[in-house]
């Protein structure tokens, strides 16, 4: 097993997100890795969290990504975040990414979790996918 196409998956979903027409109309280029400091804008993505476990065979090394993607919005209410939670959902499930290192076998949705943020109209959505990838 090898975290070595990590960088190269997190790429990849990241230009999906940034490509996709859909999601681009609901947040426009508001979609980070980092978030900036200061001001933020009312509706974004942010790259969460990534959990990464060995699933290598005798012949090849291979990973489970489990990764998070972040909706946050201060709209009052969670359509707006559920709508674009589910443009996210559209452009990265079964997405044929291409890998600048390895083999992207599956990405599919595992769970999310909607909660109400630090002030009353925030809202988050953490959307968690499992890639499966090779090292070849």
């Amino acid at each position: 097993m090898s975290y070595a196409v990590s960088e190269s998956l997190q790429t990849a979903v990241y230009g999906a997100l940034v490509a996709d027409a859909t999601v681009s109309n609901l947040v426009g280029g508001d979609i980070y890795d980092a978030v900036p400091s200061g001001a933020l804008p009312s509706v974004y993505i942010a790259l969460g969290e990534e959990k990464v476990r060995d699933h290598s065979t005798k012949t090849a090394s291979g990973a489970l990504h489990d990764l998070s993607v972040d909706i946050h919005s201060d709209m009052a209410g969670f359509q707006t975040a559920k709508t674009l939670a589910g443009a996210v959902c559209d452009a990265l499930i079964d997405a044929d990414l291409a890998l600048s290192r390895g083999v992207l076998t599956s990405l599919n949705f595992r769970f999310a979790r909607a909660r109400k943020g630090i002030s009353p109209d925030q809202r988050v959505i953490n959307l968690t996918f499992r890639a499966f990838v090779m090292d070849i």
